[in-house]
């Protein structure tokens, strides 16, 4: 993104729009950042008519910008949840989308917006994420479209689909994150009291069982581990940590995270490199030390896979305008306290 303007965001709304959604894009692309010394987004909020109730009539929006906003003008189009599914989105609607796509702007939907992207042809041949509910009905309607089922969000590149209300924040994070890089992205998620960074491949619906114990989360877990990245921490020796067998706490990440320990620590160790890259003047290999990477070769393959971009291109593309302290020095030794291999 250039840095030296601004970076439109167009919320289309219509009858019916989840307020919450609504205040997603609102809060993630329309406040003000001042702590993040970069220029940073301008939203619009545009519909086909010049006001809007909301879900279930609890106030109306009024003095909306026209479709040109999201048709004409913006960099993200973003399209909100239908109450819906089944009533096709407003012909104007479809155009504007169509519109913005042709032109090469970036389109983006939370929970049922998905449907209006489907409608408007743009998602054919792509993969796209909508909420679990409606999944069935999605697949039926829009049989072109490649449905990632059970997902939180899905990106491909200039389109980008959210399963459900707090997966758009995930997905909101994530822009930013692709936008400005991690440290802005966690400067945002800080102001938000929402720390938690969930991929988009996580799943939607994490069923929790009632636990035996008073104190079974793994938030101690992964606070502890998220100070010791840059030490050669590996799967089981977060399962030694809380006393359970390594089966045990796959089963438990996978209730609580929806996702896998290795997966997860994976993800910690390139958010931590990526913050080092962007806040310090270490070199690659110190980079790859203190994440927990281990490698140069190891960094190269998860920031590109993670970015699309090399670590050096990274840096030089999110580099923070005064370098923060480099983080501690790892301890020495490539494998942990129980002799697995480095993860």
């Amino acid at each position: 993104m250039p840095q030296d303007s601004s970076h439109r965001v167009a919320l289309i709304v219509d009858s019916g729009s989840n307020p919450f959604e609504m205040g997603v894009a609102t809060e993630l692309f329309g406040l003000r950042r001042p702590e993040i010394d970069r220029a940073w987004y301008t939203l619009a909020v545009c519909s086909a008519t010049p006001s809007a109730p909301v879900h279930l009539g609890l106030f109306t929006l009024s003095d909306l910008a026209g479709l040109d906003a999201a048709a004409e003008e913006a960099d993200t189009v973003i399209v909100p949840n239908r109450p819906d599914p089944w009533v096709p989105p407003r012909p104007e609607v479809i155009e504007a989308v169509r519109a913005a796509s042709g032109r090469g702007a970036r389109l983006v939907s939370f929970c049922t917006g998905a449907f209006t992207l489907a409608a408007a042809g743009v998602l054919d041949g792509r993969r796209a994420a909508t909420h679990w509910r409606h999944e069935e009905l999605f697949a039926r309607l829009y049989p072109r479209v490649r449905l990632e089922r059970d997902v939180l969000f899905v990106d491909e590149g200039d389109v980008l689909t959210a399963a459900g209300s707090a997966a758009a924040l995930d997905l909101g994070l994530h822009l930013i994150r692709r936008d400005h890089g991690a440290e802005a992205a966690a400067s945002v998620s800080r102001r938000l009291v929402f720390t938690a960074h969930r991929e988009g491949g996580q799943r939607q619906f994490v069923p929790v069982p009632v636990p035996e114990s008073t104190d079974v989360s793994l938030a101690p877990l992964l606070e502890w581990a998220r100070e010791r990245l840059g030490d050669p921490i590996t799967v089981a020796d977060l399962a030694v940590r809380i006393a359970v067998s390594q089966a045990t706490l796959h089963r438990r990440f996978r209730a609580e995270l929806g996702t896998t320990p290795l997966a997860w620590l994976r993800a910690e160790r390139v958010l931590a490199a990526r913050r080092l890259l962007e806040g310090t003047e270490l070199d690659l290999a110190a980079v790859a030390r203190a994440s927990g990477l281990g490698t140069t070769a190891n960094l190269r393959q998860a920031v590109r896979a993670h970015t699309g971009l090399s670590p050096s291109a990274y840096r030089s593309g999110f580099r923070l305008t005064r370098p923060t302290a480099p983080s501690p020095t790892p301890r020495a030794g490539d494998r942990g306290p129980t002799g697995h291999p480095r993860v």
